[in-house]
């Protein structure tokens, strides 16, 4: 048999009465010395502290041992502001203390551990204040401090006799995370290991800065990878978690179902009366609050009671018992410490009964060493051990509250977890016993397109926004705008190009120009093809023929720019529409502006002499029309050197506020004012001929074409005026590109058919259907035709100074056709005579 420690504990006064510490022991010495107390009394003083009634720990268990454990618990609560410790905590404070008496006396009397060896311990109360228990646990390193007595003497001289504290080779506890975090930064400094069988903040798995503490539970990043666990398990993403006050719940999951509890504690614990556990100087005061009678000692603090306590009381019989949930986590620390002390002392002492002097120097690096080695199976059955940070493996057991389908309503097994998930899904049970695994989501995921918008403070719950208009999905939370040139695909998670498009040739908008401008040319061709075989006739002659055919190219190339502004933009075809834009209008109103400024010469100039005006010659209207054809060249060829043609694909246009429907028009680089600056000039011309055709309105009808001009003019200037407002009016409309060209191509096909038709139609008649009119008369001079002109227009302003509405005259007869006089008609009742202009005078 192991001999057995002996247990005392130490009188003294109320919990929390002592808060002094090692360095006040220097003080006090030299305070001593300074006030010169006898010798004696000092020697009495020390020899007080020797034996446990220190001034820094006046209230504490001792068990006398060959090798003594340190232990931390907190058997009170914390006090009020200004008292360190308050009520006494049964099951947290006592029951685990009392678990660290249970495992020393199993431990001193197992023959196989720790043989010839006897545990002793030095117990202390934290009060659930990590300043308090940085103060009691000062007493674990007195041994080790070094005390400097050099100045002290006794009275008669001699040096002073100190009686060594025992040493504290380890260390249990403390509980809550804080009281460990404090403590073990101090007993670090003085490499005393430490084992803790509650504390699981994360922060102490850091082995740099808690190099000496380990713990027989898994921290609580253990536990939090278990929970994440099973919800991944069970497919949820949004979870309510209930957490106790403080770093860690308390009970945990033993505080409903004691599946691991230690039965032989249980035993041990019921046992316990006031007569046979004398060695817990607290266990008077549990007595009184279990019992919730009054003690007659002196120094109860039962108060709120007259009942007096008798004694016989027992625990689980007259109280309710039920043991802590940490209880197993004590003892399996004591054993680790013991087990480690086992085999150091096998290693360091084999052939030395006891401790040997090599382990009671060993220190405590050495100890830490064995502790991190140390593999047995605990009081639950599961294996004890340590990672290289001191942490204790993950291992938890999984329960569910069944209410259904059980005859007992409460807690069941369904799985563990150890570092992975074993999950028994087919056990469990949900609301009214239902089978399936609910869900519990607080927002179902968003669908392709849609942002979540997170809910502040709640990251599992957000709602779904979609990304709108040119927006697809970045990510999960992020809705970006499409590049210029890109419009968001069908469900939104990405972008596309959008469609480029043009006016094509079966497009409604091209097939009514195309057809007109088709006709246009066709009647050109006729005409011209008609004044070509009939080149030197009469009527050919008389019409100028000269600046006929620069007019009949005018009208063709006025036909033709309807061709190049449908066909598919390129740079060719962007230069052609540029030369081509304008140049057909300004070949033809140069042309008719030409005439109608010979003819209202001509007239001017009929009304002061008989000469003939200048530059009426065919080759000076030639060069009239050249020049007024070069300002409009001029103006296109500088335009190609200030901005070379080019084409671009434009996005705004058709940019509608539906993506779907977004277009970019490929188009060449000419914008509404280009197209209409390139068109002013021949507006201009336009004007210019109209005022001269008004100008000429007083020339007999009979005479050449001022009449069938000016009409072509009046004609002319309404299409454009209804032309101006439809071109700029559709500006920001999505279909500009086809309203645009359409009514600039129908405007300019119609302006070329006025022409054609008012001025070349009736000749044309007349030489195919009527070539009697089309013969050569008699020739007549300038002089006599300026003058019957005039003579005509006179008459005809006063018709009722006739008889008979008659106008006789003999001024014309056979015209000679080298002059371009056409025949004169004579009537008996009524005389009506034409007279064209000669082309050469």
């Amino acid at each position: 048999m192991k001999a057995r420690g002996s247990a005392g504990g130490s009188a003294g006064q109320r919990p929390g009465g002592g808060t002094g510490t090692m360095v006040r022991l220097g003080r006090v010495l030299r305070l001593l010395t300074l006030l010169k107390l006898p010798c004696c009394l000092l020697e009495l003083l020390l020899s007080a502290v020797a034996q446990g009634q220190e001034m820094y720990a006046p209230h504490s268990i001792r068990l006398e041992g060959d090798i003594t454990l340190g232990g931390l618990f907190p058997v009170h609560a914390k006090g009020p502001p200004g008292v360190p410790c308050g009520d006494i905590k049964k099951e947290n404070g006592i029951h685990r203390l009392e678990a660290m008496l249970y495992a020393l006396d199993q431990i001193n009397s197992d023959p196989d551990l720790l043989p010839n060896v006897t545990l002793g311990a030095r117990i202390l109360d934290t009060c659930s204040r990590d300043t308090y228990a940085l103060e009691q646990s000062l007493t674990f390193v007195q041994a080790l401090i070094q005390k400097d007595t050099s100045d002290v003497r006794c009275t008669n001289g001699e040096p002073p006799v100190f009686v060594k504290p025992e040493k504290v080779v380890g260390v249990i506890g403390a509980s809550g995370s804080s009281v460990s975090i404090m403590v073990a930064n101090i007993l670090r400094l003085f490499q005393i290991p430490q084992i803790s069988y509650a504390s699981t903040a994360p922060e102490l798995s850091d082995d740099r800065r808690y190099d000496f503490f380990s713990r027989v539970v898994p921290p609580d990043s253990f536990q939090a990878q278990a929970m994440v666990d099973i919800v991944k398990a069970l497919g949820w993403n949004y979870v309510s978690t209930l957490a106790s006050e403080g770093n860690y719940g308390e009970k945990g999951v033993e505080s409903f179902m004691q599946i691991s509890r230690e039965a032989g504690f249980d035993t041990y614990f019921t046992s316990r009366t006031l007569e046979n556990n004398r060695r817990n100087v607290w266990f008077a005061e549990y007595w009184e609050e279990n019992f919730n009678c009054k003690l007659t000692i002196s120094g109860s603090k039962k108060e709120d009671t007259d009942r007096k306590c008798t004694g016989q009381e027992r625990i689980g019989k007259d109280s309710h018992y039920e043991q802590e949930g940490k209880v197993q986590f004590v003892i399996d620390a004591v054993y680790a410490m013991a087990h480690a002390l086992h085999h150091m002392n096998k290693d360091l002492c084999a052939d030395y009964p006891g401790v040997c002097p090599e382990m009671e120097h060993a220190g405590g690096k050495k100890l830490l060493k064995y502790i991190r080695s140390v593999n047995f199976n605990g009081s639950a059955g599961t294996p004890v051990m340590f990672n290289k940070n001191g942490d204790a493996p993950g291992r938890y057991d999984i329960f569910q509250y069944h209410t259904t389908n059980t005859s007992t309503p409460g807690y069941r097994l369904i799985g563990q977890w150890t570092d992975d998930l074993q999950l028994n899904i087919d056990e469990m049970q949900w609301g009214k016993g239902v089978r399936e695994v609910p869900s519990s989501v607080c927002s179902l995921p968003c669908k392709p397109g849609e942002r979540k918008k997170m809910v502040k403070g709640m990251p599992c719950c957000w709602h779904c926004e979609l990304c709108d208009g040119y927006q697809y999905q970045a990510d999960e939370v992020t809705c970006l705008l499409c590049s210029y040139s890109e419009r968001p695909n069908e469900n939104r998670t990405g972008c596309r190009s959008i469609p480029i498009v043009k006016l094509e040739w079966h497009s409604p908008w091209a097939v009514i120009p195309v057809f007109l401008a088709m006709l246009g040319i066709i009647a050109t061709i006729f005409v011209m093809a008609t004044f070509i075989r009939y080149n030197d006739t009469p009527i050919v002659r008389a019409s100028g023929r000269e600046l006929s055919y620069v007019l009949l190219t005018g009208i063709f190339l006025c036909y033709i720019i309807t061709f190049l502004m449908i066909a598919k933009p390129n740079v060719a075809v962007c230069s052609f529409r540029r030369i081509f834009l304008g140049l057909g209008m300004c070949i033809s109103y140069a042309a008719l502006l030409t005439k109608t400024n010979r003819i209202y010469r001509i007239f001017e100039q009929g009304k002061k002499s008989v000469t003939a005006p200048r530059l009426i010659s065919p080759t000076s209207q030639l060069a009239i029309t050249s020049s007024l054809i070069s300002v409009q060249l001029l103006g296109v060829f500088i335009w190609f050197a200030v901005d070379p043609p080019n084409i671009i694909i434009d996005y705004d246009e058709q940019k509608t506020m539906n993506p779907d429907q977004a277009r970019g028009v490929l188009k060449c680089d000419i914008t509404d004012l280009q197209i209409i600056c390139s068109l002013g000039y021949s507006i201009l011309l336009m004007v210019t001929c109209t005022v001269y055709a008004i100008k000429t309105r007083g020339v007999p009808e009979n005479f050449n074409e001022a009449k069938p001009i000016g009409f072509t003019m009046y004609t002319t200037c309404i299409v454009w005026l209804a032309f101006i407002p439809i071109f700029f009016g559709t500006a920001q409309s999505a279909e500009k590109l086809y309203i645009q060209t359409t009514t600039l191509t129908i405007s300019m096909n119609l302006s070329a058919s006025v022409a054609l038709g008012m001025l070349y139609m009736p000749k044309v008649y007349i030489i195919i259907f009527h070539p009697e009119l089309n013969v050569q008369k008699r020739k007549r001079s300038f002089k006599a035709v300026v003058t019957a002109a005039t003579m005509s227009s006179r008459l005809s302003h006063k018709p009722s100074d006739r008889p008979n509405g008659e106008a006789k005259t003999e001024l014309c007869e056979n015209v000679d056709p080298n002059n371009g006089i056409p025949p004169v008609r004579k009537s008996v009742q009524k005389s009506v005579t034409w007279y064209t202009l000669p082309p050469t005078v």
